[in-house]
């Protein structure tokens, strides 16, 4: 009996499920802020589970998934996939909300970090911005549906527009930065995951070289990104990669002076506090220009969905009419379909085609099916014109306004690369989207009327031609207007001109007077465009967004130069065979509060301490095997460093005997979870694991100093200092299965989800049991 209580004392985290996956999982992620976790199966899937196991949803973006994290409210998640694109995810329904093609291989890693703070100005007092767009206007309109669709036929897109205002209007309201690494060492910011605003290349970065008495610059070559993580205060950026380290020098033969043992795992910190010093310009810039593209999206679809519209409008009247052609020639005759018809109209003798066509081919029924087909394609033209693209280009046009008023506070937002004189062209190619919208409008219903109108007489010809009394509800028609249509819009559409968005140039002939009454209302303050009325309004549109393209790259530019490399720390070689395979290094990277000082509001940067937990392969030193290494305060470091002190410091852990690492995870309060796997001699799967829990305060940290040879890893001088975990002086559970990688671990929830060679999920509570354990003790 007193065996089993202290074997119940001693198991220290309780086994809330154990239950089997139907394929092997190698990513997975517990949501911040609610109790699901999103897991990706080796063939790609991404499945959202609740705590109790239960199934939400179930998707595949039909690429190799590389990479995955939450939004920091838990709302959305990120996926990055094998060809460089990052995808966001609805939580409730996995819908696909947004894609961004950001880098052009894999994304490796992610990660999506909010500013916790209250926006303060430069004079200290809280600065929030408010978005003027709702006193104005109503809500933004839609992408319009394309008739005839059955919701879910066109993607992802058209069924989450609302759960994307939503989520984009909820993430606006707190500053979020997500990040975003690819294996060729590119990394990529952008604000609420949506607007692109940063991105920088490892390989171009230089820190301070080790050597003594130099000026010369380190650099990484041939980088790959393991891991990124962003700081809580958004200034600093640690980066785990692998690369060679090689000194800067202009002539190429120094390189051969590097040995070819510091090719290996570094640490790099790059300086991203512009994201803080100018966050509120930043979130206001941000939240115009992604809004702007959003109603760009519904103008471009307004347009693709109005163009087929008309097209099958017009292809069903000249399917039928097109046949008259035919009978013309048929019948022996020079002439044209325009020219019969005017000679129907001007009661001269009715020609046998003609009369065919009209009595045998089309009859009444046909005239008034093709007139429902044209006529109908009119009105459903002019309700997405007043419905979406109308409205969507008056809000472009205020925010454009909004921003040329920022642009102008050259004191405040020419420091982020909002350049007036570009944000001047855009807001006048907004404004000329609405002149070309307004005459794409008239165009459109002098058209519909002269259809119809050419229809309405058809019908009444048709009845005479048949004998039959003329009957009372047949409309009246226009004569003069029968003739313009058959002159000008018979065999022309200038409604699909308009809508026309192919490559070739497409103009419209516009007279001298014309053109010269234009330049003249230049003078009066018009546009500065004079030849707008010669381009159709699908040019129009694509001037538009080339011009925003061209204004919100510079901020993108700008903050991209700003950031800057601070520090870079080697930490182990790495063997060949594992240099190339980022997910066989068990690595993470996490921030805690620092309560060891208490430092003023201005020095954000040292309220979080930084703590980067990694295994060292087996390779990488000799006589230091089944290590982990801990390094913390890299961050500090990178602001003082060059005043010549240190605070980097380091500890090396080695693992109890017959155990290996799989994965490991920084857990909350500076502990650290490891999951390890017994060494077996007969099959990996035959043998049982563990999971450890190390509170990495208590370990003996040894501060690390500065290398004075390039070619000496920083960890190497702790080799006589490595601390043994003994498995009876550390909180352990045994698990009767092996194990593999990933280890999902959530901070919020205290939970811990390990993964089962065998396809099971084991949840843990890792926190349940502390009360117990410190009573019995």
């Amino acid at each position: 009996m007193e065996t089993d209580e202290e074997e119940q004392r001693v198991t220290p985290f309780q086994l809330q499920f154990d239950k089997p996956v139907a394929s092997q999982i190698k990513i997975a992620e517990w949501n911040p802020e609610k109790d699901l976790l999103a897991m990706v199966t080796e063939d790609s899937k991404i499945l959202l589970h609740r705590f109790n196991w239960q199934r939400l949803w179930t998707i595949s973006p039909g690429k190799s998934i590389t990479s995955l994290c939450w939004r920091p409210d838990g709302k959305a998640i990120a996926v990055g996939l094998e060809d460089g694109t990052v995808s966001l995810h609805d939580v409730e329904n996995g819908k696909l909300l947004r894609s961004l093609k950001s880098h052009t291989v894999a994304v490796v890693s992610l990660n999506w970090e909010e500013d916790g703070q209250m926006t303060r100005d430069e004079y200290g007092s809280h600065s929030v911005y408010e978005d003027r767009t709702s006193r104005f206007f109503p809500p933004p309109p839609r992408v319009p549906r394309m008739p005839g669709l059955v919701s879910g036929e066109t993607g992802f897109m058209d069924d989450s527009e609302d759960s994307f205002r939503e989520l984009s209007n909820s993430s606006q309201q707190r500053f979020n930065i997500l990040c975003s690494g690819d294996k060729d060492g590119f990394i990529c910011f952008s604000i609420f995951g949506i607007f692109p605003i940063g991105k920088i290349n490892i390989h171009n970065f230089g820190a301070a070289s080790p050597l003594k008495d130099t000026e010369a610059e380190c650099r990484l070559l041939n980088a790959s990104v393991y891991k990124v993580a962003l700081s809580k205060d958004l200034c600093h950026l640690i980066v785990m990669c692998s690369g060679e380290l090689i000194e800067d020098r202009e002539e190429s033969e120094n390189r051969q002076m590097t040995e070819p043992g510091m090719h290996g795992l570094h640490c790099i910190v790059l300086d991203t506090s512009i994201f803080w010093k100018r966050k509120s310009e930043l979130h206001q810039v941000a939240q115009q220009a992604s809004n702007i593209e959003e109603l760009a999206e519904v103008i471009r679809s307004s347009i693709s969905v109005m163009h087929k519209e008309w097209s099958d409008a017009m292809r069903t009247f000249h399917d039928k009419f097109d046949s008259l052609s035919n009978l013309i020639i048929d019948h022996g005759l020079q002439s044209s379909p325009q020219e019969e018809f005017l000679s129907l109209l001007g009661g001269a003798r009715t020609s046998p085609a003609v009369h065919q066509f009209l009595v045998n081919s089309l009859g009444e029924v046909g005239v008034k099916r093709v007139s429902k087909a044209v006529c109908g394609a009119g009105k459903e033209l002019q309700l997405i014109i007043l419905n979406h693209l109308q409205p969507a280009a008056e809000i472009i046009a205020f925010r454009m306004g909004e921003l040329r008023g920022l642009s102008r506070w050259r004191a405040r937002y020419q420091g982020i690369g909002l350049d007036e004189t570009l944000i001047n062209n855009a807001t006048e190619k907004a404004g000329m989207i609405l002149v070309q919208v307004e005459r794409f409008i008239r165009v459109l219903s002098s058209v519909v009327q002269q259809f119809s109108n050419f229809f309405n007489w058809l019908l009444k010809c048709i009845k005479l031609l048949n004998s039959e009394p003329s009957d009372h509800h047949l409309l009246l028609y226009n004569s003069e207007l029968v003739v313009i249509f058959l002159k000008f819009l018979y065999d022309q559409d200038p409604v699909k001109q308009l809508l026309e968005a192919s490559e070739a140039d497409e103009s419209i002939e516009v007279g001298l007077e014309t053109v010269q009454r234009v330049r003249e209302l230049v003078q009066f303050g018009g546009f500065s465009d004079c030849e707008h009325l010669q381009r159709t309004l699908a040019k129009e549109f694509q001037q538009m967004e080339s011009s925003f393209k061209e204004a919100f790259q510079m901020p993108f530019t700008t903050i991209s130069r700003k950031i800057v490399c601070e520090d870079s720390l080697p930490l182990c070689p790495l063997p060949p065979s594992s240099a190339s395979l980022s997910t066989s290094i068990p690595m993470s990277v996490s921030y805690y509060e620092d309560a060891s000082h208490s430092v003023p509001h201005q020095t954000r940067q040292h309220m979080f301490l930084d703590y980067i937990s990694f295994h060292i392969p087996d390779e990488s030193f000799s006589g230091m095997e089944n290590c982990i290494g801990i390094v913390r305060g890299i961050m500090h470091d990178s602001s003082i460093v060059k005043r010549g002190y240190t605070s980097v410091e380091a500890v090396l852990l080695c693992i109890p005997v017959g155990y290996y690492c799989v994965d490991l995870s920084l857990y909350k309060e500076s502990q650290i979870v490891l999951l390890l796997n017994e060494t077996t001699t007969t099959s990996e799967s035959s043998g049982d694991a563990c999971m450890m829990i190390v509170q990495a305060n208590d370990l003996p940290f040894v501060s690390i100093t500065r290398s004075t040879s390039l070619n000496y890893w920083n960890l190497h001088q702790l080799k006589d200092s490595v601390v043994h975990l003994q498995m009876e002086n550390e909180k352990v559970r045994s698990i009767p299965h092996s194990v593999i990688a990933p280890l999902a671990v959530s901070s919020s929830r205290g939970v811990a989800c390990v993964f089962a060679a065998r396809k099971r999920a084991l949840v843990y509570i890792l926190e349940e049991d502390e009360d117990e354990v410190s009573d019995s003790e």
